[in-house]
């Protein structure tokens, strides 16, 4: 049995993990959304794809395998509504900007036509390979892969963790654990600890209250699949429902997930957070969200694209901006904590409102990637979906622990004998 790495190796972005054996599985096949999108290296010749989750790092170029391979893909349910959502978004934009796309409508829909949903805690039988799902606690759908080699007399267990959350979140419970003989583990923040979630909310609150009470714009950026969703069931839980506005492609992938219950914690709180907010349909109704008090709560997530775009050069006196994920060099979101500019159709803007980071990751952090690893108990370990400082700390810290670890590099392979 042999991994190779095609992305997602010493980076984040674009996941593309190939799982050699009688058959080959793909584990993810996503892109790199940098100061350029950036691809996998390589075409791997995959009998099937695994779709860990929907975000576009390990989805997003999901459609590109279906030219001439035709081949099945596994997710959960709502990890192929929300692809679908995100991916034809990818085909709008590429469209707008005048750029090539880099699949087709029709490689769209032989990816969502092959598709084959299983739930969580399902076995499904694929050549010798037994695969099943486990709940990853990182956003609605998203799984941790275990695949068995039922013939294999060593390595039987292979567990793929893609992105996951240990501890629970508002919409989430914690991710399971999964036994393995090999683990591939993301490495996103090997480095460092996330801060207590309770002070996060209580800050995030505090702040936001504090900006409606001055009459002023709390401006909410996020990303439109997870935290979206997750920011809103936080507001209306704290009584800010009434002034907060809902805009951008969020509110679709808001509508999927209230199509999941099963995949959703704290379901009843997120379905009334979506009947009390004021959502935005029409562009002129993004004025009356911008005369404070109010909160909006809009994609994109990095400031990098989308209606956000129409809000930050707007905002009145008493207003602050609250982001709330990671942000990527070379994105809009990161130059505004550095510089407190951006830019916005090649012109560069000031923004003088204040600006602060809330810590609301979705992933692992560093006790929790080693908590994971010491539970799952594999025989080898190998760190991905990080820099390569995370990820050859993280495989140098494992290996004083005693476990066999690896941090590849794109285009490396890894056989187990």
């Amino acid at each position: 049995m042999q991994l190779k790495f095609y992305g997602g190796a010493q980076e984040v972005g674009r996941s593309a993990i190939l799982m050699k054996d009688d058959r080959s599985l793909l584990f993810d096949f996503g892109v790199k959304l940098d100061h350029r999108m950036e691809f996998p290296v390589g075409s791997p010749k995959a009998d099937a794809l695994i779709v860990s989750h929907a975000h576009l790092d390990h989805s997003g170029f999901s459609p590109g395998l279906y030219n001439e391979n035709l081949i099945p893909s596994f997710g959960t349910q709502p990890t192929l509504r929300l692809s679908n959502l995100l991916l034809d978004d990818s085909l709008g934009i590429a469209k707008k900007e005048h750029a090539k796309p880099q699949f087709s409508k029709r490689q769209l829909k032989e990816f969502i036509n092959r598709y084959i949903s299983m739930d969580y805690h399902h076995v499904t039988h694929f050549g010798n390979f037994d695969i099943e799902f486990f709940d990853a606690g990182h956003i609605c759908g998203s799984s941790i892969t275990l695949v068995e080699r039922t013939q294999a007399k060593d390595y039987r267990r292979i567990a793929y963790t893609g992105d996951f959350k240990l501890s629970p979140q508002l919409l989430h419970k914690g991710a399971e654990i999964v036994k393995s003989d090999v683990l591939i583990i993301e490495s996103t923040y090997a480095t460092r600890e996330h801060q207590d979630r309770k002070k996060v909310v209580k800050d995030f609150i505090d702040g936001v209250k504090r900006v409606v009470d001055n009459g002023g714009t709390a401006l909410v950026p996020a990303f439109a699949v997870g935290r979206s969703q997750e920011l809103l069931a936080l507001l209306y839980q704290h009584d800010l429902a009434q002034y907060t506005f809902f805009d951008g492609m969020a509110k679709d992938a808001t509508q999927i997930v209230l199509n999941s219950p099963s995949y959703v914690a704290n379901y009843d709180l997120l379905a009334k957070a979506a009947r009390n907010v004021n959502w935005i349909t029409e562009r002129d109704e993004r004025k009356e969200a911008l005369n404070g008090p109010s909160v909006i709560l809009t994609t994109g997530g990095m400031l990098h694209g989308g209606p956000v775009l129409d809000y930050i050069t707007k905002l009145g006196p008493n207003s602050e901006i609250f982001l709330t994920g990671y942000q990527q060099e070379g994105t809009n979101g990161k130059t505004l904590m550095e510089d407190g500019t951006i830019m916005i159709q090649g012109a560069k803007h000031r923004i003088p409102q204040p600006v602060s980071f809330n810590d609301f990751s979705a992933h692992a952090g560093m006790s929790d990637l080693f908590e994971y690893v010491k539970k799952s108990d594999p025989k080898a370990v190998v760190c991905v979906h990080g820099d390569e400082e995370n990820t050859i700390s993280l495989a140098k810290a494992l290996k004083e622990e005693g476990f066999a670890a690896y941090a590849p590099k794109i285009g490396d392979a890894i056989r187990f004998d």
